[in-house]
């Protein structure tokens, strides 16, 4: 079977998200798929596909290289936090003080990217501050 008919349902699932610069090759007996998701849960979901159709990752037949499109200042990134609100702190981390909250679902602007964990935010009443970046999705 050919790889691109292996991987078809993965490949049909980054075209329907709009996976950026969806490059597909195959060479020596590999494929390669890769891109830029708009969101982690596209990157995420596209692992899953991955492992239905080969469980654990064994075959070695193909490489998975999608990243996630960076976040830029003046982004609207949604809180996505389960059932609370989202602490916005004074610094980096859970030592500091909260300064604001963000509910559920509120749509905030992103100021910068800290760290890989930490964003510093502004909500639109106007509270500023860094936010645990697990519980916020680009928009």
């Amino acid at each position: 079977m050919a790889l691109k008919e292996k991987y078809k349902q993965l490949i049909d699932a980054a075209k329907i998200n709009n996976v950026a610069d969806l490059q597909i090759e195959e060479k020596d007996g590999v494929l390669n798929i890769t891109g830029v998701a708009h969101t982690g849960k596209v990157k995420d979901d596209l692992w899953v596909i991955y492992d239905k159709i080969d469980p654990d990752f064994r075959a070695g037949d193909l490489i998975l290289d999608i990243n996630v499109t960076p976040a830029v200042p003046g982004s609207k990134i949604k809180v996505s936090t389960e059932n609370t609100d989202l602490n916005i702190r004074k610094g980096p981390g859970t030592d500091q003080p909260v300064v604001g909250r963000a509910v559920r679902n509120d749509i905030i602007s992103l100021i910068s990217q800290s760290n890989e964990q930490w964003w510093l935010v502004r909500t639109d009443k106007g509270d500023e501050g860094y936010a645990y970046a697990k519980y916020l999705t680009i928009i």
